[in-house]
């Protein structure tokens, strides 16, 4: 076995990851929905448990339909490296070098653009001004400028992690046409998987 750069980390199915030596081989989707399912936005600093999960099905479904892959995956490397608060990453660029270099692993394992479309970049900043609005307190003062847009017109669901975790592999699987076999965590869409479609009263977006 060839030497690998930095130690690892043990992912959700049991599998081990290098962070510091990503490699597309070693990614796997059920990874990345279970790990970002379970990760909290914003540190925590909510009103109600929402996930980076649920953030990034929201996002896919905004956005127009080329796009939405891109979208669902725009935070995949968190699944491995933990959601960052944007005032820390800007003076983190070890961090970001990282954060590029794990990307880039994803990207080349489900077959995405490295570059991020503009129009993903866009919503995943005025979806900042639903999640502010709808579960943080009033801030102190007002954000960055960058961040003071027009919000995206969301409504956040709250998912339980289990929940936000099928949604996140049911948007995968149909937007890679189950060619990675994501949903079959949840066989029936029930079961341990959190109920069916119908019960929780949810339908995928078509289009």
């Amino acid at each position: 076995m060839t030497e690998r750069v930095g130690d690892w980390i043990q992912t959700f199915t049991g599998r081990q990851f290098w962070p510091l030596d990503p490699r597309p081989e070693e990614v796997h989707i059920a990874d990345i929905a279970h790990h970002l399912s379970m990760d909290c936005r914003y540190s925590g600093a909510v009103r109600r448990f929402y996930s980076v999960a649920e953030h990034s099905v929201l996002l896919a479904r905004a956005v127009s339909p080329r796009h939405r892959f891109a979208a669902l995956m725009h935070d995949a490397s968190e699944a491995y490296l933990r959601d960052m608060v944007r005032p820390l990453k800007r003076w983190m660029p070890e961090y970001r070098t990282v954060e590029a270099a794990v990307t880039l692993a994803i990207c080349a394992r489900f077959d995405l653009p490295a570059e991020l479309p503009a129009e993903v970049k866009e919503a995943d900043n005025r979806i900042l001004h639903d999640e502010r609005l709808q579960n943080l307190a009033p801030p102190p003062i007002p954000w960055s400028e960058e961040e003071q847009v027009e919000p995206l017109g969301v409504s956040l669901r709250f998912w339980t992690p289990i929940e936000a975790e099928f949604w996140f592999l049911t948007e995968f699987d149909h937007l890679t046409d189950g060619r990675f076999g994501a949903a079959s965590r949840f066989p029936s869409q029930g079961g341990n998987g959190g109920g069916t479609r119908e019960s929780r009263g949810e339908t995928r977006r078509h289009g």
